[in-house]
């Protein structure tokens, strides 16, 4: 007698929340490969990344979005565009919250959270940092807010009970064909983990506007078999935030440079010689076309 095969299945996992949560994460933990930037700055997520997990009998696409916010000029417009397009196609949606949060910065959004026709997975974060009465408390406080949710406690960080949620999405997961090749990572060229190794070098090391006036922009990008050579452009806005970058004897881009060379040589398992430039691009975040090219909207 034939041994049945098992149906498979596909969706799309959509992970929200307010920003510095811990959604990338969280992500990069289900994915298990370093596709999305982690800092400790707020709205260090700008696009909507796509981490593939496939094996023969199911695919899911995990999907991390910008932390939440309310829109203060056209680039956060597009970035909170981004998050509703997750709420349209999610199979499953996380609802992401750390101990201590009580609400999401945008009412509309928690409403269609809880209205939600898909599974909703609340999952209570950085647990490893609280006290177990807290984290009761807390448990308690999101049944009332979200009776629709099933909520669980985890530390992304620490990789405490990811394979719990993994395990539970795969049962929440719908039958379905696979949506993408079955070893496709992301929906992601290799210039856009460039730009974002780039662009994370320059949250952590610098200070108020700068990270959040900076866009990176990989002009080359040429592969052979033992040496990839990358050439990027960053921009900012203004000429002052230019001089900082670079810093004195070009001593702050060179740092950025060495240590976006090396987490990338861990990514593409190459050697990497990597060729940084700042250019200015007077108002790039509130201008549509630019926007346009960096691919927001």
């Amino acid at each position: 007698m034939n041994e049945t095969t098992k149906p498979h299945k596909s969706g799309f996992v959509n992970i929200i929340g307010n920003p510095n949560v811990g959604k990338s994460t969280l992500m990069n933990a289900l994915v298990g490969e370093r596709l999305s930037i982690i800092t400790s700055k707020a709205q260090t997520t700008r696009h909507r990344i796509l981490g593939i997990v496939s094996e023969e009998d199911y695919q899911i696409v995990f999907s991390d979005t910008p932390g939440i916010i309310k829109p203060a000029y056209e680039l956060q417009e597009s970035m909170m565009e981004f998050v509703k397009s997750a709420f349209d196609d999610a199979d499953i949606l996380i609802y992401m919250v750390e101990i201590g949060e009580n609400v999401l910065k945008d009412e509309k959004f928690f409403e269609r959270l809880r209205n939600s026709k898909v599974p909703v997975l609340l999952l209570l974060n950085k647990i490893d940092l609280s006290e177990q009465e807290r984290v009761k408390e807390q448990i308690n406080f999101w049944m009332e807010q979200l009776p629709n949710a099933e909520i669980l406690p985890i530390s992304a960080l620490e990789k405490f009970n990811i394979e719990t949620i993994f395990n539970r999405i795969l049962e929440l997961l719908p039958e379905g064909p696979a949506y993408y090749p079955k070893d496709q990572l992301t929906d992601k060229s290799e210039r856009f983990f460039v730009n974002e190794t780039i662009r994370e070098k320059i949250l952590i090391h610098y200070k108020k506007e700068i990270p959040y006036s900076v866009e990176v922009d990989t002009e080359e990008f040429e592969e052979t078999e033992d040496i990839i050579r990358i050439r990027a452009i960053i921009m900012v806005e203004r000429e002052t935030q230019k001089g900082i970058l670079i810093g004195h004897k070009g001593l702050g881009l060179k740092r950025v440079g060495t240590e976006a060379r090396k987490d990338l040589e861990t990514f593409f398992q190459k050697k990497i010689f990597i060729e940084l430039y700042v250019k200015v691009n007077k108002d790039w975040r509130s201008n549509s076309k630019q926007l346009k090219r960096f691919g927001y909207n």
